[in-house]
């Protein structure tokens, strides 16, 4: 089934953008373990909507409610359960939706597989509302790959055509992590911020919307861990990350620029220090033959525009099989990148931590 992922931490995930809630279960995390809610509900509103005109004003508190396997401030072994109500619903918003196809959204092929039965309110279960229970499950594998000494850390590498600094051209021991993390627009080049927003605004005023790139990077990962071909560390974050709507493009390390280089500038040259192992550069991003060879993973993930927009679009009425023009109207988000980067990290700490267990 297409809500259930994992070999060794399984997740499961339900629910409707409009439905009464949203929520999922997360099989075999270690009993015993304490969790910081604080730090879980930190992470729920960073991709919370609502928070600015930079998102759309729907308003949910995504307080996580947990049902089970979860007692006395520790998880007990057994499945872990959690739902978030959802409450700021305004389904009279997408009436017109229910037979005149969304360019861009899942509505088309949606009404195909599942013969018209699906719930279109909102997008129903492709909306990226489904989203939130992943971070929820992300903010809990990151507590427990932290006490691994295992960081994952994203920022905003673009807006639109708007460049930020890669992690691939930083010192890493110089660069201020933490402070990305707490950061509600992360940018290594802080003072990109105002002219990113101003581009997504600038987008919000014509109806219209834009995309982006988030970069990621997992610190900490010793050498050693995934495996060749079908379980490689790429192809099990990859299949993650393709799992999160809007996700059109995922590449690794120099990704598709590495094509150019040749040979022997593309290897990551070998060196030791302090009696470590480590590689002069990491074109690779950290990942040789689908094992982890203790550089920072780092990745990139592409982010399409939102595809509701205000604009008039082409379409067809799929009841009475007719071209027909429309004109969306709710309440939509004219850019989803800087929501998405806690995703994109809480999906890659589920994915880590399932690796790790593995290994």
């Amino acid at each position: 089934m297409s809500g259930m992922w994992g070999n060794n931490i399984k997740l499961s995930i339900f629910g409707e953008s409009h439905g009464n809630a949203i929520g999922i279960n997360i099989d075999n995390l270690p009993p015993g373990f304490p969790l910081d809610m604080e730090e879980i509900m930190r992470e729920m509103r960073r991709r919370a909507p609502g928070k600015n005109n930079l998102s759309t004003a729907r308003k949910e508190s995504d307080v996580p409610e947990i049902l089970s396997g979860y007692f006395e401030g520790k998880t007990t072994g057994t499945p872990l359960c959690a739902i978030i109500r959802n409450s700021d619903n305004k389904s009279k918003d997408y009436s017109k939706i229910k037979d005149v196809m969304r360019p861009g959204h899942g509505d088309y092929p949606g009404f195909v597989k599942y013969k018209g039965f699906n719930d279109y309110r909102g997008g129903g279960h492709f909306s990226g509302r489904i989203t939130a229970p992943l971070v929820f499950a992300g903010a809990i594998c990151k507590q427990i790959l932290r006490k691994s000494g295992i960081e994952i850390v994203a920022h905003i590498k673009s807006i639109g055509d708007m460049e930020d600094k890669s992690f691939l051209d930083c010192d890493l021991d110089k660069l201020f992590i933490n402070s990305l993390k707490y950061e509600e627009f992360p940018l290594i080049k802080k003072n990109l911020e105002e002219k990113m927003k101003n581009e997504i605004l600038s987008a919000r005023k014509e109806g219209d919307s834009v995309g982006g790139i988030i970069e990621c990077m997992v610190l900490g990962i010793k050498a050693g861990i995934g495996s060749p071909f079908f379980d490689s560390v790429e192809s099990t974050l990859a299949h993650l990350i393709f799992s999160v709507p809007a996700v059109k493009g995922v590449e690794f390390g120099m990704g598709f620029d590495i094509s150019k280089m040749k040979g022997s500038k593309s290897n990551d040259e070998y060196y030791l220090k302090e009696g470590k192992v480590k590689t002069k550069t990491n074109n690779n991003g950290g990942i040789i033959g689908g094992i982890t060879n203790g550089m920072p993973i780092i990745f990139r993930v592409a982010i399409k525009p939102t595809p509701s927009v205000y604009k008039e679009q082409n379409s067809i009425n799929i009841s009475t099989m007719e071209e027909t023009t429309l004109q969306i109207e709710g309440r939509h988000d004219p850019c989803i990148v800087q929501r998405a980067v806690p995703v994109i990290e809480g999906v890659s700490a589920v994915g880590i931590l399932d690796l790790i267990k593995n290994s």
